[in-house]
């Protein structure tokens, strides 16, 4: 949300992927056997649009339990999706700013938030911030110099005017150097608005897992069964100690250039860590325990959003990870994760990508 100065904590109760996602769950649930079957998969169309490939039709088992899943990634229930393009990378600074230049489209942490936008996203009773908090700005990772608790991601999460897409790192950064990075700083809206002006839309959390898994079922990582290995890193994830020290092993200190790590069988790249993605559907908590159907086809996500931690707010789905998830705090490299994420809000470790059926490209 977009919470400003004195209340930036209360925009990190259920901070959704801020540098972490709270520790993984100790449900002992045993993992379901393997052995869905999956559905006849359909050949790609000759002519992929550019930068983007093609995730086949088929049935997955959506979800995980035990281990490192949360409560919200179950129960593990059987999934058909569609066939559907897919962008082999996260958006860039460079295709968002191609957005920017056609649409003169002002991201929202370049907006100076209303008093109104604030108040309706806080818990009952919270004092208004002062009227000069209200500035445009958008919450910056800045790592501690010490161990801090991890109870508190207020301690290495700020609210920072001047910080947006352009400045991603604060008002004196730029993006010299960084048109292959993952466009940051982007709330679920601007997302949506870049993904109608490029023809395509955002992936449904289905698809989306669908696509992460690369078309192996049960696997607890994007990469397969390995284990998150820091001295042979398979994506941008956090080494050393969290939040304070990063080893930068894999290279990276925070984002990547797209495609800087090997891509999953289906060709995409960074679906896990680098940055959270978002979705086009609300969260819910308990969304997998709604459905009942043996198969369900195509889920489009619930009508209304319930993040029981911030019931108050409603909140989409992100996917995927970032580069600040590390074993000790937040394993969401897995392609099960599912983080709550105000819609109106972006962050340092924040982007998207886009996807595309073929009935939905122009002329078909």
């Amino acid at each position: 949300m977009r919470v400003p100065g004195l209340v930036v904590t209360c925009a990190l109760v259920a901070f959704g992927g801020l540098g972490g996602c709270g520790q993984a769950s100790t449900d002992p649930t045993p993992a379901p056997p393997a052995g869905a079957e999956p559905a006849a998969q359909d050949a790609a169309p000759s002519d992929a649009p550019p930068g983007m490939v093609w995730i086949p039709a088929g049935r997955f088992r959506m979800g995980a339990v035990g281990g490192e899943a949360r409560s919200d990634e179950g129960p593990v229930h059987e999934v058909e999706v569609s066939g559907f393009w897919m962008d082999a990378t996260e958006v860039t600074n460079r295709e968002f700013a191609r957005f920017v230049d056609a649409t003169a489209y002002v991201t929202v942490a370049e907006r100076a938030p209303t008093l109104d936008e604030i108040m309706a996203q806080l818990p009952p009773g919270t004092a208004p911030p002062p009227e000069e908090d209200l500035v445009a700005a958008s919450l910056l990772f800045i790592p501690p110099n010490q161990p801090v608790p991890l109870g508190d991601p207020s301690r290495w999460w700020a609210w920072a005017p001047g910080t947006d897409w352009r400045h991603p790192e604060g008002p004196s950064s730029s993006l010299d150097g960084r048109d292959d990075h993952p466009v940051v700083h982007v709330c679920w809206d601007d997302a949506v608005a870049y993904a109608s002006w490029a023809g395509k839309r955002l992936p449904t959390e289905a698809e989306w897992e669908r696509a992460a898994r690369g078309g192996t079922d049960d696997a607890p990582y994007v990469w397969g069964e390995t284990p998150v290995d820091e001295a042979d890193p398979q994506a941008n994830l956090w080494q050393g100690s969290f939040p304070h020290v990063n080893t930068t092993a894999d290279g990276f200190m925070r984002t990547a250039p797209v495609g800087s790590f090997a891509p999953n069988d289906y060709g995409l790249h960074d679906m896990a860590g680098n940055v959270w993605e978002w979705c086009a559907d609300w969260y819910r908590a308990d969304t997998y325990a709604a459905r009942t159907d043996p198969v369900v086809v195509d889920p489009t996500g619930p009508v209304s959003s319930l993040d029981p931690d911030e019931p108050w707010a409603p909140k989409r789905v992100e996917r995927g990870g970032s580069f600040l998830c590390h074993a000790s705090y937040c394993s969401s490299y897995r392609p099960s994760a599912r983080m709550p994420g105000s819609p109106d809000t972006g962050a340092s470790h924040l982007g998207f990508r886009c996807v595309l059926s073929e009935a939905e490209r122009p002329g078909r």
